[in-house]
Parts: structure tokens; sequence; C-alpha cells
């Protein structure tokens, strides 16, 4: 692909078409728990519970919810504009090892401040929760991660020269040539027009 063939944008520089995450929707058995850890815990304000209506479960109006009918959906403020919801899948109905396959989502990531990083470290150790870390895990930035009631694995990623701002993008942007030698392992043109059209520095 010719410089000429990007898009004119890209062509400049990569800028995402969308504003970040809306929501993520992971799977709970157990509502009341998933609360009682992502708001006392994680310190994640409860911010809508609804159930899902009537035929959208199993009817033909469903638009991607699990196919039951009438169950609870929760949503929480993750920051930043940002929410994470929960489908409550009715105890039983899905053996773990199909939420949890290799194709589905292996952990969600969550960009804390330093101040927040070490209280929710105190906070997990308050209630019994087991954690590793800190890891450094790239250069400035250092994480700790836990499972939530469900399973589900989480990290809280922390910059702490970034103080109360954390820049998510810069924490893990390349420059041209460290992401070169990597992409090129698949294909070199390939590289070159990802490289050429990509968001590195």
């Amino acid at each position: 692909m010719k410089r000429e063939d990007l898009p004119p944008r890209a062509a400049k520089s990569a800028v995402s078409t969308t504003r970040g995450v809306h929501h993520l929707a992971l799977n709970t058995e157990d509502m009341r728990t998933t609360v009682d850890f992502y708001t006392k815990v994680v310190g994640m304000p409860l911010v809508h519970a609804m159930k899902v209506p009537p035929g959208l479960g199993t009817g033909p109006a469903n638009r991607g919810n699990p196919p039951y009918e009438h169950i609870r959906h929760y949503f929480f403020d993750m920051g930043n504009d940002s929410l994470l919801a929960f489908f409550e899948i009715p105890r039983g109905a899905e053996p773990k090892a199909k939420r949890d396959a290799i194709g589905g989502m292996q952990h969600v990531a969550f960009a804390v401040t330093p101040k927040n990083f070490s209280a929710l470290r105190k906070r997990l150790r308050k209630n019994g929760v087991a954690f590793d870390g800190p890891i450094d895990i790239l250069p400035g930035l250092v994480s700790i991660y836990f499972l939530d009631p469900n399973g589900i694995r989480l990290e809280a990623c922390c910059q702490p020269a970034a103080r109360e701002k954390p820049r998510v993008i810069r924490s893990v942007q390349q420059r041209r040539n460290e992401a070169r030698e990597e992409l090129e392992t698949i294909e070199t043109q390939w590289a070159k027009a990802t490289i050429a059209a990509g968001g590195f520095t």
C-alpha cells in the first residue's frame, strides 16, 4: 500500500475513530456478591440496575444479550466516562469452561492513579483477596492482578510518573523501529504498510 492509498487522516498520523471503551459486558452467577466486590473492594459505583426486558433474551429482538429472559443487567462506573456491566446468568446454566473459553476475554485492565493503586491494594488485603504484584509490566507501568468473585482476572495498571493523569495510550506506545522487528516476523511488506498507517511515533 502506498502512502497516497491511505485515508487522509492515517497518512498524517493514525487517530482512532472510537472514543474508548463505552462498556465491557461480563457474566456472573451472583449479582449481589459481584456488586459488593466492585463497589466496596474495587471502588466502582453502581450506576444502573435493570432486568433485561422480556423478549430480548430468547425472542427475535435479542440484540446480543445472553439467551435468557428477564435476567439482571447492572452497570458500574469504571471511571473516565466508561462502564463495566454484568449479566447475571442463571446459576448452573452455563459451564464455567464455556464462559472462560480461550476465545473469550482473558482479563480486564483498569487504569488507576498512584493514590488509588495504593488504596486498592489496602482494600484487597482487608477483604482477603489475594493479588500478584506489583509487577513492572513496561517501563513506567506497574500492575497488580487479582480475581473477582466470578473468577474473572482483573488488572490494575498504574503509571507512577503520570500521577493523577494516567495516559493509557502513551504508556504502551512504541516507536516505529521498536515495532518493526516484531511485525516483520509476520510479513515484511505487511509490516511496512502497518507501520506507515499505525499510531507509532
